[in-house]
């Protein structure tokens, strides 16, 4: 099975990629020239990349016999991205590579949505767009499409602007002391590893599936932010005493903040997945630098 995933240098498409060789598929990978590719160096050489920046998506599709897309390009707004340039790359893109997966019958599109509401940012509302038009589409076409909103994922070589990475890389800094939220809003943290267990999953059951369908993807299970960043803390304390004061409350909420995200992950459980990286474990493994792509 040949399955191609868009944007493969970032944190999840790198670890789709690594997980879907081990399985044994053929495995496609979308870029741009400008992308870091650190993630997937050792296999830039013996693998299909392609530039989307030089190549046209619908020649990529000409060029293999694809079973299956994965999506995984997003643009979480950061960094003073302007609103043209979320929606070009959380919708346009996507609707782009949606329609090349229509056209030249792959049997499965994936898609990687969001837990948070379509109100809350322009990140959420293009990315809402795009399943809006998953689902027009897919009531004309052979296809499935899947959409998996993830919860708040994170592991070993994510993003360091990321707030878990960020928070790691103050407190190694030992600074005098870090701001936050009070801290007692919830959230669902998912290791990597369970989230590419959970993308293997589905597409070894797409049999099963209808033509459309929806997936909640986390633990099942939410705790206090307040709790995952004390871990961290106390993690990090073990290999050298931290003198940083956790200044929980400093910070106001954002407008909309929701206050308790928790995945329904039982349509995952019906196909025999099922959450094993427990919160303590999966940051010790960030902290030791533990990858377990190969």
């Amino acid at each position: 099975m040949t399955v191609l995933i868009s944007g493969v240098t970032g944190f999840l498409g790198s670890h789709l990629f690594y997980a879907l060789k081990k399985q044994g598929y053929t495995v496609i990978g979308l870029k741009r020239t400008t992308s870091d590719t650190y993630r997937i160096n050792t296999t830039l050489e013996e693998e299909f990349f392609y530039n989307i920046d030089v190549q046209s998506i619908e020649d990529i599709f000409k060029s293999h016999k694809i079973d299956t897309v994965i999506n995984t390009v997003t643009d979480y707004g950061r960094n003073g991205s302007s609103i043209s340039s979320i929606v070009e790359t959380n919708l346009l893109f996507g609707l782009n590579l949606l329609e090349n997966t229509i056209k030249y019958n792959v049997s499965t599109f994936i898609n990687t949505d969001t837990l948070l509401s379509k109100d809350i940012n322009a990140y959420a509302f293009s990315k809402a767009q795009l399943v809006e038009w998953m689902k027009y589409l897919s009531a004309g076409t052979n296809t499935k499409m899947l959409n998996i909103k993830i919860e708040h994922m994170y592991g070993i070589l994510d993003d360091e602007n990321k707030f878990i990475y960020w928070l790691i890389n103050q407190l190694k800094s030992n600074v005098a002391k870090i701001d936050l939220t009070s801290g007692i809003q919830k959230r669902d943290f998912i290791y990597i590893d369970d989230i590419v267990n959970a993308y293997i999953t589905i597409i070894n059951n797409i049999e099963k599936l209808e033509k459309y369908e929806e997936f909640e993807l986390g633990t099942g299970k939410s705790v206090e932010v307040k709790y995952f960043i004390e871990s961290v803390f106390t993690e990090l304390n073990k290999k050298k005493t931290l003198d940083t004061k956790l200044n929980f409350g400093a910070i106001a909420y954002r407008a909309g903040e929701s206050m308790n995200m928790c995945a329904d992950i039982s349509k995952l459980e019906q196909l025999g997945w099922h959450s094993s990286v427990r919160i303590e474990d999966g940051i010790k493994k960030i902290i030791n630098g533990e990858n377990t792509d190969d």
